[in-house]
């Protein structure tokens, strides 16, 4: 006989309230708050839960049927997940597959995540459309609820750390696996030697490129440039993370030092950070875009592409300027900049995720065209 699920409750800073049953973390006293984003993804979810550009975020999944699957030791993208809280429509709690090795909620539980189900997510979803930036919590107080509506609202509390709880502390490197699976003694010969500064970087990121034959080595956000410098490195990737990026604007300066040197790709947030260090600007979008089903376009051929994203900020086109840089791709659905690469430098960014996961990977070549790049520099200055 299945244990009777404890009514819970969604409220929004507009003083909505949204009411369904719990699941994940035990229930408590003290409720938990984030910011509301919904993600499109028909799969995906525990991709989604494990990303930490999620970090202090509220996420409601609005495809009707979460957790069918299962969860996998396969597609974790981080040791654990950083998201704050989930909403589902229709809870799956027996998952059918032959990969899976526990079911969505006993993850939720086993990593203390609070999440609801039953919850109308298509109502949620406009709500959120509606309003762009809006805040929430979880709670299985009904008296907290009622207070929310009569008080039209709350006042949000939004985190500006976030990248700092999610970025590694120590730096790591890892090689390529027909490097790890040669003899103790061999030397490796024409491996290209990426630095990923780490801003809450998913896994797959690293497994691209290793898999693409590079040595990888990761390391702290807070990372300076003379220590990345003594690294040795061919090529640097900046990785996706949560939040807005000038919450870490102190880090612009190793970025455009970096960048007169070594070829540089950013992805996501990486992308924005690029961006800001050149001295172009970032807005908020309306709503952000989430989900694996995002179409791209690039300039120069015309050919669309459909990506994977997650982010709430872009670079706003009219502070970036066409002499110094070129926007290579563009959004098919509200025309935002996707990508951008400086004329003379090997340097570029993208907003979406070229090694997917979930999604399709259209623009894996991506990764090519940035190693190709690493390899083929020669004298490494470019200011």
């Amino acid at each position: 006989m299945k244990k009777e699920k404890a009514n819970g409750y969604l409220l929004l800073s507009t003083g909505d309230v949204f009411e369904g049953k719990w699941f994940g973390a035990p229930p408590t006293g003290e409720a938990v708050e984030g910011e509301m984003v919904f993600n499109t993804g028909m799969t995906g979810y525990q991709e989604v839960m494990t990303d930490p550009s999620y970090a202090g975020q509220i996420v409601t999944f609005t495809y009707p049927l979460i957790g069918n699957y299962g969860i996998s030791d396969l597609d974790f993208e981080s040791v654990r997940p950083a998201l704050h809280g989930i909403i589902i429509s229709e809870l799956c709690e027996e998952p059918s597959h032959f990969q899976a090795q526990t079911s969505l909620s006993e993850l939720a539980e086993q990593f203390g995540i609070s999440g609801l189900y039953d919850i109308d997510t298509r109502a949620l979803t406009r709500l959120i459309r509606q309003h762009g930036e809006l805040y929430g919590k979880i709670t299985i107080d009904p008296q907290e609820a009622e207070r929310c509506k009569v008080d039209g609202g709350f006042e949000a509390k939004w985190r500006t750390d976030c990248v700092a709880s999610v970025s590694g502390r120590v730096i790591q490197t890892f090689e390529p696996a027909s490097v790890g699976s040669a003899d103790a003694g061999a030397v490796a010969v024409d491996v290209p030697h990426v630095v990923l500064i780490d801003f809450g970087h998913k896994k797959s990121i690293c497994d691209a490129l290793l898999q693409e034959g590079c040595r990888v080595t990761i390391v702290p956000y807070d990372t300076t440039a003379e220590q990345i410098e003594d690294l040795a490195p061919d090529g640097i990737v900046l990785s996706n993370g949560p939040g807005d990026p000038k919450d870490v604007s102190f880090v612009l300066p190793t970025i455009q030092a970096l960048a007169d040197h070594y070829p540089m790709f950013g992805i996501c947030l990486g992308h924005q950070l690029i961006a800001l260090a050149h001295g172009c600007d970032t807005v908020r979008l309306p709503f952000g875009h989430r989900g694996s089903n995002h179409p791209v376009k690039e300039v120069a051929s015309g050919k669309v592409y459909i990506t994977s994203q997650n982010h709430g900020y872009t670079v706003h086109e009219d502070s970036v300027p066409p002499q110094e840089w070129v926007v290579s791709h563009r959004n098919v659905n509200d025309g935002s900049v996707e990508g951008i690469e400086h004329r003379i430098k090997p340097v570029s960014g993208v907003q979406f995720h070229p090694e997917a996961h979930p999604g399709p990977q259209d623009t894996h070549h991506l990764f090519k065209r940035f190693i190709t790049q690493c390899m083929s520099t020669g004298e490494k200055s470019y200011a």
